[in-house]
């Protein structure tokens, strides 16, 4: 049976139509689809701190059973470094694309990823000691890319931002700043989370399939943009424009995180 494209059938942006497409859409062509997903603010709830979210007790095991009907068709596509990503879903192990895109996991379990330099250690460390100038501020240290999170203490955005686009310099031009919410982060320059869609779609079991990418945050436009273009779909969570006031490229918006995971409840059962 084939589900019409949900802009086509009238009322593309109703959320409640959307639902129900991505549930009969994935319920009854499973082996159309590949399904990639965020994390933060998208399969979880934001929380203050990267530590502080939680993770629902029933949503792991949703995914794994999602995946399974979907042939292991299903990725997660983070800001996360892989080893913190794993924990989060334990005990089950996904095909993870971290760090935007900068290390991936494959479904056959081989990873490939940017080891973070000496150079960038050093680079790392001075931002570490600059950041206690910022009381609030949380520095993260994801091995090849580095993020402070700036969401308990608003008022430094400005001097993180000016500091950030410093160390960008030091790091060199094998690194960019990626903003996102309440957060600025250096990362590797030459992956993003569109290039990992991608690069799941060329290998099993994802490669022939149509892609749903879903996410909330400006990373999560590079992986809009290459869905839409390969014949797939797209899903934002939350506000259909961007921080600076440009329209998202998804196709379809969501209200929430707890409306996804709505959504993979039903979907799993």
């Amino acid at each position: 049976m084939h589900n019409p494209d949900p802009s086509q059938a009238g009322g593309g942006h109703d959320p409640l139509q959307q639902l129900e497409w991505l549930v009969t859409a994935l319920s009854n062509e499973p082996h159309t689809w590949a399904l990639f997903l965020d994390i933060d603010g998208t399969l979880i709830d934001l929380a203050p701190t990267p530590d502080t979210i939680v993770i629902p007790s029933s949503l792991p095991a949703n995914l794994k059973t999602i995946s399974e009907r979907l042939g292991g068709a299903l990725a997660l596509v983070t800001g996360r470094a892989l080893p913190y990503a794993d924990e989060l879903f334990r005990p089950y192990r996904f095909p993870i694309a971290g760090l935007h895109g900068s290390e991936r996991r494959a479904a056959n379990g081989s990873v490939e990823r940017v080891a973070a330099t000496a150079a960038f250690d050093e680079v790392k460390a001075s931002l570490a000691a600059a950041a206690g100038e910022w009381p609030g501020v949380l520095i993260e240290d994801k091995g090849a890319a580095v993020a402070a999170h700036y969401r308990q203490a608003p008022e430094w955005c400005d001097e993180v931002e000016k500091a950030m686009g410093y160390y960008l310099l030091q790091a060199g031009e094998d690194f960019t700043l990626q903003r996102g919410k309440m957060v600025f982060e250096i990362r590797p320059a030459h992956a993003d989370k569109g290039g990992a869609l991608q690069a799941y779609l060329g290998e099993a079991p994802f490669q022939g399939r149509r892609p749903i990418a879903i996410g909330d945050d400006l990373t999560d436009e590079a992986m809009f943009k290459v869905a839409n273009a390969l014949g797939g779909h797209s899903v934002r969570i939350g506000d259909t424009t961007l921080p600076d006031g440009t329209a998202s490229q998804a196709t379809m918006f969501l209200s929430s995180a707890a409306k996804l995971r709505d959504i993979l409840a039903r979907l799993a059962r």
